[in-house]
C-alpha cells in the first residue's frame, strides 16, 4: 500500500491510494474457498465444486469486496497517520494508471476546519430583566379566566365579546354566492372571525332583529371571486350571550389543579410557574444574542458535506412534521435549497460550540445536569416519577446535557462579551398581544 496527500482547497482533501493487484487476488482466492466449503450445486457433493466454478459465480462480487475492504483500510490508515479529521464520507474516483502491479484511486473528501475561537471583547449582549410582581400574576389569571369563559343569554343589543347565533345569506349581483350561506351559526364578536365590516354590522343588533347590508371584500381575501367584489348579505340574529367569567374562587382554583381550593395557593403555583417560564425565556433571549455573537467572531468555512447531511435530517423532519398534521407528503414536494441557510447555520454553531466547549472545558458536570433535571420536574405533579424517568436510562439525559453545555457557552460569552441589563416588558417577553 502507497498513499500521497495533495490539498485542493481550504477544506477539501485529495489522497492518491496505490493497492497491490497480488494482495487483492490472495485475499479473494482465500475468501472464494472459504465460500467452496459450503456451496452446494446441483451435481456435485457440498464442499466439493470445483473451485473454477466457485470462481465463475462468485469471483466479481469477491473481488468487488475485498477491493471495497483494502480501500477502506488503505484510506483509513492515511488519515490517521496524517491526523486528519474527516467530514462526511470519501468519493472514490479510479485513475488512469500503466502500473502492472497496483491499482491506482484517488479519495476526495472533506476536513473539519481548524480555527481558534475569536475574540469576543467587543460582543455586545443586552441582558433582559424583569421581576414577577402581582400585577403579573393578576394579567396571568385574567387569561386564565378568559379561557374558561362561558355566556349566558341576554336580552340587550350584541357587544364586543358576546356570543352570537345568526343566520345569514349572501348575494353578489342579487344571486346567492357559494359559501355566502348558513343558519345557526356562532362566532365571539371582536375576535376576527368575520371581517371587520361584517362584524360591525351585526354589533347592535337584538335577538330577532334582521338586517341588510353591503359588504366590501378585500383585494386579498382569499376566494378570489369575491376578492375586491361588494355583496349584500342579509343577517338574522337569533341568540345573543353575554361573557360570564368565571371568579377567582375555591372552584376555580380546584379547576386549576389545586386540590383544596386554596386561592392563595393558586397564586403562588402560578407565581412559581411564571418565574420558571420568565427565566426560561430571559435564556432563550440571551442564547439567541449569543449564537449571533459567536457567528459573527468565527466567520469559518464549513464543509458542505456535514450542510448536504444536515439539509437531509431537516427534509426528513419536515415530512415527519406534515404527515402527523395529516398532509400528503407526496403531494407536496420538498426543496433542499428551503433548508440550505439553516443547515448551514446549524453545522457552523455545531462545530463553533464544539472547538469552545473543547478549548475553554465547557463540559456538563453531573450536577448541572441533575438540577436541570431536577427544575424541569418541578413542573410535574409527582417530579420524583419524571426525576426518575431521566434517569432511568442515560440517553435521556443527551439532551439535558447539550442544553447545560450551551448554558456553560452562554455563561463564558457573557464574561467575555458587553453587557447591558433593559428591563423587560411582560407581554412582549411571553410574546401576548397587548
Amino acid at each position: 500500500m502507497e498513499a500521497t496527500t495533495a490539498q485542493a482547497n481550504e477544506l477539501e482533501r485529495r489522497v492518491d491510494l496505490s493497492i497491490a493487484i497480488a494482495d487483492v487476488e490472495k485475499e479473494m482466492e482465500q475468501r472464494l474457498k472459504r465460500m467452496g466449503k459450503n456451496m452446494k450445486i446441483p451435481g456435485f457433493r457440498p464442499g466439493k465444486v470445483p473451485f473454477s466454478i466457485v470462481k465463475q459465480q462468485h469471483g466479481d462480487h469477491a473481488r468487488h469486496e475485498v477491493l471495497s475492504e483494502e480501500l477502506d483500510r488503505v484510506f483509513g490508515e492515511t488519515v490517521t497517520t496524517q491526523k486528519m479529521r474527516v467530514a462526511g464520507y470519501p468519493r472514490i474516483e479510479p485513475k488512469t494508471s500503466e502500473s502492472t502491479t497496483h491499482l491506482e484511486f484517488s479519495a476526495i473528501f472533506e476536513v473539519y476546519p481548524e480555527f481558534t475561537p475569536g475574540d469576543l471583547s467587543s460582543a455586545e449582549v443586552e441582558r433582559p430583566v424583569l421581576e414577577v410582581s402581582a400585577a403579573e400574576i393578576d394579567k396571568t389569571l385574567d387569561i386564565l379566566r378568559q379561557q374558561r369563559v362561558t355566556y349566558e343569554d341576554t336580552d340587550r343589543t350584541a357587544a364586543k365579546e358576546d356570543r352570537v347565533v345568526i343566520d345569514f345569506l349572501g348575494k353578489k349581483d342579487g344571486v346567492p354566492f357559494q359559501g355566502g350561506q348558513a343558519n345557526d351559526y356562532p362566532f365571539v364578536l371582536g375576535q376576527g372571525q368575520m371581517l371587520p365590516d361584517f362584524e360591525n354590522a351585526v354589533e347592535g343588533a337584538k335577538v330577532g332583529e334582521s338586517k341588510t347590508f353591503d359588504l366590501n371584500f378585500p383585494a386579498d381575501y382569499h376566494a378570489k371571486d369575491l376578492a375586491g367584489q361588494t355583496v349584500q348579505f342579509d343577517v338574522t340574529v337569533k341568540q345573543v350571550q353575554a361573557p360570564k367569567l368565571p371568579e377567582i374562587d375555591a372552584e376555580f382554583a380546584i379547576s386549576m389543579g389545586v386540590a383544596d381550593g386554596d386561592v392563595a395557593k393558586m397564586r403562588a403555583e402560578i407565581e412559581a410557574n411564571l418565574k420558571r417560564e420568565v427565566k426560561r425565556r430571559i435564556e432563550g433571549k440571551l442564547k439567541d444574542q449569543v449564537m449571533e455573537a459567536l457567528l459573527k467572531a468565527n466567520p469559518i468555512t464549513v464543509p458542505t458535506a456535514l450542510v448536504d447531511m444536515e439539509i437531509q435530517r431537516l427534509m426528513q423532519a419536515a415530512r415527519q412534521d406534515m404527515e402527523q398534521r395529516g398532509m400528503k407528503v407526496k403531494d407536496m414536494p420538498i426543496q433542499p435549497e428551503w433548508f440550505a441557510d439553516q443547515a448551514k447555520r446549524r453545522v457552523t454553531l455545531g462545530l463553533i460550540l464544539a472547538e469552545v466547549v473543547k478549548t475553554e472545558k465547557l463540559q456538563a458536570t453531573p450536577e448541572q445536569v441533575r438540577a436541570m433535571v431536577e427544575e424541569t420536574a418541578q413542573s410535574y405533579e409527582q417530579p420524583e416519577e419524571v426525576i426518575r424517568w431521566y434517569y432511568a436510562q442515560p440517553q435521556r439525559l443527551q439532551e439535558v446535557e447539550g442544553v447545560a453545555i450551551e448554558n456553560n457557552v452562554v455563561e463564558w460569552v457573557l464574561g467575555k462579551a458587553k453587557v447591558t441589563e433593559k428591563a423587560a416588558v411582560f407581554d412582549e417577553l411571553m410574546g401576548q398581544k397587548q
